[in-house]
Order: C-alpha cells, then structure tokens, then sequence
C-alpha cells in the first residue's frame, strides 16, 4: 500500500460490539469492527473521526453503549471539523435519499477524502451508490475481509 489507509466509521460501527451478540450477523461485523480498530491503532490504518460522530456518540442514551462507543472512538488519529461546505454537500446528497446523520458522514468523509466509509446501515451503503461520489462506502465485514485477503 502506497499510503496511510484512512478510515471513516459511521456512529453506528462504533456501536455495533456494544449491540446484542447474540445475532451471528452483528457478532461478525462487531468482530470486523474491532479488528479494523486494531489495524488503525496498532498498524498502517489511521481512523478519521468528525464532529459529526462525536455529536451522534454523545447522543446515545444508554450510557454504558455510550462508553463504549467513546472508548473505540479514541483510537482516532484526526478528526472532521465540521464546516459550511460539509453542510452544503450533505444538504445536496439527501436528496439521493441519505438521512441527515447519514449526509454529514458522507460529506465529511468525502471533504477528507478517506479511502473507506464503513457502516452496518444498509440503506446508507444503497443510497450512497447513487450519489455519483468516488467515495466508497462500505459493510465492515465485506470490506475488511477483502482487504485483509491481500495482507
């Protein structure tokens, strides 16, 4: 790999090990999760944070989901600042059908040109494929197993 790989996890990533492991598809993209938070904290990997994740974390009401999702999130090397053009792209995408949250990772993620946005949101993965963006988003599981079958 040419360079640092930067990585964007959506709020809903870095909830997913804090969410019921007992349905297998949540304990897989929970294990995805962490082992792709070790390549970021231990390895070539660097996990890009935002305003827009710290707001979402800090929003969660449980606070022991809350917790843990904080704790993940510190292995972020730089983080997003949230600004006006992120707000116009994220205004200009929803009409691709992303939810608000969903638009501001997007466009945040998009402004830092992060090699991967990963998400557990089915619809975000969907919808952001019709934004026309270079900007690839992607299921944990499938992403991190395609990109470790090369390591």
């Amino acid at each position: 790999m040419d360079h640092e790989l930067l990585v964007y996890m959506d709020c809903c990533c870095l909830n997913r090990p804090a969410d019921d492991q007992t349905q297998d598809k949540i304990r897989i993209e929970s294990d995805a999760v962490i082992g792709i938070l070790f390549k970021c904290f231990y390895g070539s990997w660097k996990l890009i944070g935002s305003d827009i994740v710290e707001y979402e974390i800090m929003k969660t009401p449980d606070m022991n989901k809350r917790s843990k999702a904080l704790n993940l999130y510190s292995v972020k090397k730089e983080k997003i600042d949230f600004n006006d053009e992120i707000k116009a792209r994220a205004q200009e995408i929803q009409k691709f059908g992303l939810k608000p949250f969903d638009s501001l990772h997007f466009a945040s993620a998009e402004y830092r040109n992060v090699d991967i946005l990963l998400t557990v949101d089915r619809d975000f993965i969907k919808y952001s494929r019709e934004t026309g963006s270079i900007l690839q988003v992607e299921n944990p599981i499938n992403w991190y197993m395609e990109v470790i079958k090369n390591d």
